[in-house]
């Protein structure tokens, strides 16, 4: 099938005019390929990576949030750890640790026993932290129980990565249903249950809605870009520093001359001198030249 995404890398909202449903469609582009150029990603694990950044993008545009949210696993599994970050501006990075890969790659063998975390920091106030167990479940499964529990709004999701894109579906019925409104749910639920991953990767969004809900008047609004975006900084990393303490760090100096520090998401050096080094540990303002956001 030729791909005929017209909108990469953007998250697309939707509404269905005569029902008491919204949702939005995300396609991932250069944004999924930044990140793969960062490491060789074995296929199940690069699948689960993709599928949690467009699950990542479409849980920031669901929820309100002027900050940042984050989806984490820990597991004693082959895949150690995941951590995918979207900001409420959209911009997203992502990353996993993974030892040997099971020949199965199911979810429950790559990490059994897990627990994937949602976490929302708010640029001011605290931070909320939401946890749903994995078990033999897809990510968008879990997904599903995450917004079933907290949210209490029925939701589904459908995800996909491949090599070149990462895509995402989400459905939401809003609040105060009435009868019919759960039985057009159940009807628009098992019509996107229909959705292949072949056509969530490849579909421009206009041709996926209409195919999908062609009996249904759905309204669509525009478009709002998403890119690959680094937090790190110069400052968060001399801050880091700080927190390891100044006799460790000075003993670092004195093997090596300057303290390298390298973003493990984006791969950005920060280089700190026995000057800066001194900077850090005396409080100063600054950190040094080259102060680093991207």
């Amino acid at each position: 099938m030729p791909v005929s995404v017209t909108e990469p890398d953007c998250l697309r909202r939707f509404l269905f005019e005569e029902l008491n449903i919204r949702g939005q469609l995300v396609h991932l582009d250069a944004a999924w390929r930044e990140v793969l150029q960062r490491r060789t990603y074995p296929p199940p694990v690069r699948r689960l990576l993709g599928e949690s950044m467009a699950a990542a993008a479409l849980l920031t545009a669901t929820v309100k949030l002027d900050g940042r949210l984050s989806l984490q696993i820990q597991s004693r599994g082959p895949l150690r750890s995941m951590v995918v970050q979207c900001s409420s501006e959209l911009g997203l990075r992502g990353l996993a640790r993974w030892d040997q890969i099971p020949e199965q790659p199911a979810l429950a063998s790559l990490c059994p026993d897990a627990t994937l975390a949602i976490t929302l920091a708010p640029e001011r106030g605290n931070s909320y932290q939401g946890l749903v167990e994995l078990g033999d479940d897809t990510l968008a499964s879990a997904l599903e129980r995450y917004f079933a529990h907290s949210e209490q709004l029925p939701t589904m999701l459908v995800l996909a990565a491949d090599r070149e894109r990462a895509a995402g579906l989400l459905l939401q019925e809003l609040p105060d249903v009435t009868r019919d409104d759960r039985d057009a749910w159940n009807r628009v639920g098992m019509l996107a249950a229909t959705l292949e991953e072949r056509e969530l990767l490849s579909l421009n969004a206009e041709t996926l809605l209409r195919r999908l809900f062609a009996e249904d008047d759905v309204r669509m609004f525009e478009p709002e870009p998403l890119s690959f975006r680094c937090g790190c900084s110069r400052e968060r990393t001399a801050a880091v520093l700080a927190a390891l303490g100044e006799e460790e760090i000075e003993t670092l100096l004195r093997e090596r001359g300057v303290v390298e520090i390298s973003c493990d998401f984006c791969g950005h050096e920060f280089h700190f001198d026995p000057v800066d080094v001194a900077a850090i540990f005396a409080g100063a303002g600054s950190h040094g030249p080259g102060a680093t956001r991207h």
